[in-house]
């Protein structure tokens, strides 16, 4: 019935189309054009066979597809509240862009927060506060077999690769952490002259992919590592084995991103989709990471050299534990990813169903060192959803020596949350390769930009801890952070969680850990 309709309503606009055409003479496509073309546009519908809506609404179905592309949009300014929206609310990129811009980043009347609501934290402030130091604290990152130890803020920038950014992005964050004095992780995407040209600290990340260091086959080049490792902008030397937004996979940055510059700095072809393995080709057991990353540090000339994980197994980690107490040999760091952390493109369901919460990696992670007594070797960075001051504290108090944050610095340089990374048209040029957008980044605005949030967030945190009675990470304890576990219920993380005593894994595994320790293999990731 409607079809039929459709058809009579197409034709009587290509009758009025006549019409129009006769009465105007000469000139008449003007008046005629619009009728022309929507009757155009409904035959089209009708005898297309892609979309059922159309063949049954033609020209009205387009309505259907024209609200869908709006509706993030819409969503965002117009629905969402202060406090609901996904991945960040509007409250925390508020607070972001403030501290940016070097505005007041504060609050009237009160939070909108629901501080009665299951899971709602509050941190725990003291009668007696003290004055916040002057100077934000650094962590000393170098473990006893490395030569070059690094200083490390307590805010970084978090791995993001060129090529997953734009080279105004990678030029404004390592600029801004050369203006704070913090650290900028390259991300697993290679080095390039974008990272190096401000001379800010760099964390370089090797993925699986080897980007950089690359044999023509997709192996581990030694040679081009140990060169590119001497930089003196390289401070650091990080292997990533898992990323919290997908572990399991590896990354993948399509074809139409990868320019001749982005070829070269990753030794891979032009114009090709880059597909990272899921798994490193140079070694497969827990021994063998250990020893790899030994290899690494000499390779680097002793800089401090870690590994980056999203947490999944807790017996596999202890496993990579038992392999540290065997080899005799530590990272320097081990960066906790959570699985509510950021990527410029994955699967649904690995964002949504892999991997462990920052939180729950972190206590695994810090607990499994202490446990077996290389806690005071290996220092822990916590990244994640990290954003305020807040944040830092929080995740200090579960175990984390530093922090790092990549969405965050994203919105500090015109991120505006558009979730359009993977399309390559990043509306403000963070995200895309397109020249035409990117150069709506501005470096010098934006770099400052960096810097300022970077030092109010680490000042932030400091006046939190000053709030609490604390002056120093060190001095923060678990029982400081309290959570909501009922109506008439508020229980603090010392009540919450196990921890363990320094080397008690070694003496006695307390019963929730003894399965686990006991199936741990040095020889084998078991499942």
């Amino acid at each position: 019935m409607f079809r039929f309709g459709a058809v009579a309503a197409l034709t009587l606009l290509a009758l009025g189309a006549t019409a129009l055409a006769v009465l105007a003479g000469p000139w008449w496509w003007l008046p005629a054009a619009p009728l022309l073309a929507l009757a155009a546009v409904g035959c089209w519908d009708l005898l297309q066979r892609k979309h059922s809506v159309l063949r049954n609404y033609p020209v009205l179905g387009h309505l259907r597809f024209l609200l869908e592309a709006l509706r993030p949009e819409l969503q965002q300014y117009f629905i969402e509240r202060n406090f609901d929206g996904r991945p960040y609310d509007r409250d925390v990129r508020s607070i972001v862009y403030q501290r940016a811009k070097g505005t007041d980043a504060e609050e009237p009347f009160g939070t909108e927060r629901d501080v009665y609501a299951d899971g709602y934290e509050s941190l725990v402030h003291s009668m007696a506060p003290v004055a916040a130091p002057d100077e934000p604290p650094k962590v000393r990152i170098g473990g006893p077999d490395c030569t070059r130890p690094y200083d490390m803020a307590l805010l970084n920038v978090s791995a993001m690769s060129f090529g997953s950014l734009s080279a105004n992005a990678i030029l404004a964050l390592n600029k801004g952490a050369a203006l704070g004095g913090f650290a900028h992780d390259t991300g697993e995407g290679g080095l390039s002259e974008h990272h190096l040209r401000h001379g800010g600290d760099l964390v370089w990340e090797i993925g699986t992919g080897y980007f950089g260091c690359r044999t023509s086959d997709g192996g581990f080049d030694r040679s081009e590592f140990a060169g590119k490792a001497a930089h003196d902008a390289v401070k650091c030397v990080s292997l990533k084995l898992s990323q919290g937004a997908k572990p399991g996979i590896g990354g993948v940055l399509p074809g139409g991103k990868v320019n001749a510059e982005i070829a070269r700095v990753r030794d891979v072809p032009q114009g090709e989709t880059v597909i990272s393995p899921p798994y490193h080709r140079v070694f497969s057991t827990p021994r063998e990471l250990v020893r790899f990353i030994a290899e690494l540090r000499g390779l680097a000339g002793g800089k401090p050299t870690g590994f980056k994980l999203c947490v999944g197994s807790r017996l596999q980690f202890l496993a990579v534990c038992k392999a540290m107490l065997a080899e005799g040999v530590t990272p320097d760091f081990i960066i906790v990813d959570g699985a509510e952390g950021g990527t410029g493109a994955a699967p649904l369901e690995f964002a949504d169903h892999i991997g462990t919460p920052l939180t729950e990696g972190l206590l695994t992670v810090h607990n499994a060192l202490v446990g077996t007594g290389l806690r005071d070797r290996v220092r822990i960075g916590a990244s994640g959803k990290v954003a305020t001051g807040a944040d830092i504290v929080k995740r200090l108090l579960q175990g984390a020596d530093y922090t790092n944050a990549a969405r965050a610095m994203m919105f500090a340089v015109g991120c505006i949350q558009a979730q359009r990374c993977h399309t390559n048209t990043c509306p403000v040029g963070v995200t895309t390769q397109d020249a035409r957008r990117a150069r709506a980044l501005d470096v010098e605005d934006k770099s400052l930009r960096v810097e300022r949030f970077q030092r109010s967030t680490v000042a932030g945190a400091q006046q939190i801890m000053a709030s609490m009675g604390v002056r120093f990470p060190a001095e923060l304890r678990p029982h400081m952070l309290r959570r909501r576990v009922g109506p008439h219920e508020v229980r603090s993380y010392a009540e919450l969680y196990d921890w363990l005593a320094p080397e008690q894994l070694l003496a006695e595994p307390p019963e929730a850990w003894a399965t686990d320790w006991a199936a741990a293999d040095p020889d084998r990731f078991t499942v």
